[in-house]
């Protein structure tokens, strides 16, 4: 080979080892830079959805899971407490859910997929308290003879029926919201996902 021939060569080899390093360091500065873009684990937590297990949740009983750092109360109603419902129609303010606080698979008189299973956000839509279970009716502290259950804001009063729909002449201005949700099985419920994707 020609003095030339090794020249072009050496060249050669050095314009790749070049592009290599550059490229490299081009490499080095930009995954940091696209990291800082994407969520962090706790963000990720924070919006992920969550499995729940409902298998021993008796009738009549409420479980509370955290989902995007609010409490969501899972209750397994009775017949009884869904027997109150229609009863309270014209009692609440949006008897028939049609203010959006709930996706369109729960816009029914009990507010949920399965009419036993009520998954809501437990925080009222007033000032973002969260109300106190008061299920039994007319007995609870502070509830009047004719209470059917529900729940009772403490900080302004507010009251919801067991669909988390409010009374009327209440300070909370709709009902409680109904998280996107879906059965996994009969005993497996997934908060904040849906087969429609919400």
């Amino acid at each position: 080979m020609s003095k030339e021939g090794k020249m072009d060569c050496g060249r050669r080899r050095l314009i790749v080892a070049t592009a290599a390093v550059g490229g490299a360091g081009a490499l080095a500065v930009l995954v940091p830079f696209v990291s800082t873009m994407l969520p962090s684990e706790r963000a990720k937590a924070a919006g992920a959805p969550v499995e729940v297990d409902i298998s021993k949740l008796e009738p009549g009983q409420m479980v509370t899971v955290e989902w995007r750092g609010k409490p969501v109360w899972i209750i397994n109603r009775t017949q009884a407490m869904l027997d109150t419902l229609p009863q309270l129609d014209g009692e609440v303010a949006d008897p028939q859910s049609d203010r959006k606080q709930q996706p369109e698979y729960c816009k029914n008189e009990h507010r949920s997929i399965k009419p036993e299973i009520l998954v809501t956000v437990g925080i009222c839509t007033h000032l973002g308290c969260s109300p106190t279970s008061k299920f039994k009716p007319g007995v609870d502290e502070g509830m009047t003879p004719d209470w059917k259950g529900g729940f009772l804001c403490p900080c302004h009063g507010s009251t919801f029926d067991l669909a988390g729909r409010v009374f009327k002449a209440k300070p909370a201005p709709t009902n409680l919201e109904i998280p996107p949700h879906m059965y996994l099985s009969d005993t497996r419920i997934l908060i904040g996902e849906d087969k429609k994707g919400a």
